[in-house]
């Protein structure tokens, strides 16, 4: 069975870090792209970060987090990483990881990707 599983979210200040998880079982992710995604209540989920399959070459940021999150492959997880600094009250949301095939590059819409994890919950106080 192929999961996305992602983890390390949770509650903290205005200017704190945070590193999240996605780890990945039931097939290798190592061609895929993969990329994190945020959604809130009453809004569309948005991309956040993207990396592509070849070795992190292509990678793309959401305007709004460029400079302050960083999106790596963790290759002992088979999956993704991202590691968000400065974080922002606006930041909070549920941040989810996903992959997609297609020729193994970085797509900004939800529908491009064929697997999703649950999500982790990342809530900022100012």
């Amino acid at each position: 069975q192929v999961r996305l599983s992602e983890s390390g979210g949770g509650l903290v200040q205005a200017g704190a870090s945070l590193r999240l998880s996605c780890a990945g079982s039931g097939m290798r992710f190592d061609y895929y792209a993969m990329a994190w995604f945020r959604q809130t209540p009453g809004s569309e989920r948005e991309f956040v970060a993207g990396i592509g399959w070849s070795n992190g070459e292509q990678i793309r940021y959401a305007d709004n987090v460029k400079d302050r999150f960083t999106i790596s492959r963790d290759k002992a997880k088979n999956g993704v990483d991202l590691q968000l600094n400065q974080l922002k009250p606006e930041d909070t949301a549920m941040y989810y990881c996903a992959a997609r095939s297609t020729s193994g590059v970085v797509s900004f819409f939800t529908g491009s990707y064929t697997y999703w994890g649950l999500g982790t919950q990342v809530t900022v106080s100012s």
